[in-house]
C-alpha cells in the first residue's frame, strides 16, 4: 500500500475557501450586522471594512444527540419542593450572550463571535439588497476630462509657442555675459588712447598704433556676437492635467418633517452614500454639506442630519434659500463643481412648491453641475413633484426619480447618473 504526502507550501490565503463558506452560511446574520453598522457609519467612511459580531448560538454546528423519545416521567427521591405538573423557571444570568448580570458559579456563558469584514466584503453586503453586489467596481465609471495648463518654459517646440519676452531676456543676458570681458577691455583701451593723445603723442607712435588696432579688434568681436541665438529661444510649455483634480462639493438636502419616518431617512442615507461613492471616483477633493429642513432649514453635521428628532411642517424653499447662500459665501461656481441631491416625500405647501420651481430655474440650476431630486414615497406623486416636472423639461442637468422601496435605490441612482449619449 502506498501513501501520498503533500509537501506543497500553503499560500497565505489558505483559509480563503473556508472564509467564503462561512460568509455564505451565515449571510443573513452578517447582513443584519452590516445593516446595523451602516446606520452608525459616516457617509465619508462607508468604504472601510467593519468588525461585526454574531451571537454564538447562531454559529453552532448541527449535531446528533441521544435522548429519550416520546413522553416519559421520572421520580427523584427526596423531592419536597415540586409536585406533578409544576413548571420550573429558567435559571437567571448567563445565557450565552456575554452581557447582563453575572450568573452562578456553575453557569457558563459565551461571548458573541466577532470577526472583521474586508472592505470588499463590506461593500458587497452593503449593495446586496440593491440587487447588484459589485456595482461600484463594474458600473460606476467616471470620465476624466483634461485641460491645458502652463508649466514654465522649454527649449524646444513649435514656432507658434515661442515666448518672445523670455527669449529676448535670455539673448540679452547671453550678450552681456559673452561680451563682458571685451567690453571692459575696450573701455580701458579707449581711456589709454585718449590719455596718450592728450599728452601730444604722435599718431605714428607705436603705442598709439597698437591701441587703435586693439580697439578695432575688440569692437569687431563685440559686433560679431549675434543679437539672438537658437540657444536663447524659449517656448511656452503646456501640460494636460485632469480636470477632476479640481474641487467638488456635494449638497445633501433632506426633508425632516413629520412625514419622513425612520425608514425613509434610512433610504435617503443609502442614496446619499451612493452619490458620495460616485463623486469620490471622479474628484480628488470633495466636500459634503448637509442641509435639513422642515419649516426652517439649517446646515448641520451628518449625525444631526440623520438622527435629530426635531420635526415640524414643510417649507422646502427654506432649504433652497440656504443652499444659495452657502454657495455664494463658500463655493464659487468658478472654482467648485457643485452637485445637489434632494430627498423628500414631496409633501409641501402648494404656494411654496411654486416658489421652489422659480428658485431652481432662476438661481440654483445656473450655478450647479447637476441637481438630482428623489421622492421617497409609495403613494401618488405630491405637489412638489408636479412643479419640479416643469423644470426637468427645459434643464437637462436636472433629474428626478421616485423611490418606493429600498430595492429601487440602485436602479434610480443608475438612471440619474448614467452616461448620457454625446
Amino acid at each position: 500500500m502506498g501513501y501520498l504526502i503533500d509537501r506543497r507550501v500553503q499560500s497565505k490565503n489558505k483559509s480563503a475557501v473556508n472564509r467564503e463558506r462561512f460568509l455564505r452560511r451565515y449571510k443573513g446574520q452578517i447582513k443584519d450586522a452590516v445593516t446595523r453598522a451602516i446606520k452608525g457609519r459616516s457617509i465619508t467612511d462607508v468604504e472601510n471594512g467593519e468588525k461585526v459580531s454574531i451571537p454564538v448560538k447562531d454559529v453552532n454546528e448541527p449535531n446528533f444527540g441521544h435522548a429519550h423519545g416520546g413522553v416519559w416521567e421520572t421520580v427523584s427521591p427526596g423531592n419536597k419542593e415540586y409536585l406533578k405538573g409544576d413548571r420550573i423557571q429558567r435559571p437567571r444570568g448567563g445565557g450565552g450572550s456575554g452581557k447582563g448580570q453575572a450568573g452562578n458559579s456553575d453557569q457558563v456563558s459565551e461571548d458573541d463571535f466577532i470577526f472583521e469584514l474586508t472592505r470588499e466584503e463590506f461593500m458587497n453586503y452593503f449593495f446586496d439588497d440593491l440587487e447588484l453586489p459589485n456595482m461600484v467596481k463594474t458600473q460606476l465609471t467616471s470620465t476624466t476630462e483634461f485641460r491645458n495648463q502652463r508649466a514654465g518654459y522649454k527649449m524646444s517646440g513649435t514656432t507658434t509657442n515661442i515666448h518672445i519676452l523670455r527669449s529676448l531676456r535670455g539673448a540679452l543676458g547671453r550678450r552681456i555675459a559673452v561680451g563682458g570681458g571685451n567690453r571692459r577691455r575696450l573701455k580701458e583701451a579707449e581711456l589709454e588712447l585718449l590719455q596718450l593723445l592728450d599728452d601730444k603723442v604722435a599718431e605714428s607712435d607705436p603705442e598709439v598704433v597698437k591701441l587703435r588696432r586693439e580697439i578695432h579688434h575688440l569692437r569687431a568681436k563685440l559686433l560679431a556676437i549675434p543679437f539672438i541665438d537658437p540657444f536663447d529661444l524659449r517656448y511656452s510649455n503646456r501640460i494636460k492635467v485632469p480636470k477632476p483634480a479640481s474641487q467638488a462639493v456635494m449638497f445633501c438636502i433632506m426633508d425632516v418633517s413629520g412625514s419622513m419616518d425612520e425608514s425613509k431617512k434610512d433610504t435617503a442615507k443609502r442614496f446619499f452614500i451612493l452619490l458620495y461613492l460616485f463623486l469620490t471616483r471622479a474628484y480628488d477633493k470633495i466636500d459634503v454639506v448637509f442641509i435639513r429642513h422642515h419649516t426652517q432649514a439649517t446646515e448641520v453635521d451628518e449625525n444631526e442630519f440623520f438622527n435629530s428628532r426635531e420635526s415640524g411642517g414643510t417649507v422646502v424653499s427654506s432649504a433652497l434659500h440656504l443652499l444659495t447662500k452657502v454657495i455664494h459665501e463658500r463655493y464659487s461656481s468658478s472654482d467648485w463643481n457643485i452637485y445637489v441631491a434632494q430627498a423628500s416625500d414631496g409633501d409641501n405647501w402648494d404656494n411654496d412648491s411654486i416658489t421652489c420651481r422659480e428658485l431652481l430655474i432662476d438661481t440654483v440650476l445656473p450655478a450647479v453641475q447637476y441637481y438630482a431630486y428623489v421622492e421617497i414615497t409609495d403613494g401618488e406623486a405630491q405637489n412638489l413633484w408636479h412643479e419640479y416636472a416643469q423644470v426637468k423639461d427645459s434643464h437637462p442637468h436636472f433629474a428626478m426619480q421616485k423611490i418606493e422601496k429600498p430595492a429601487d435605490i440602485y436602479p434610480v441612482f443608475r438612471e440619474l447618473f448614467k452616461k448620457q449619449p454625446k
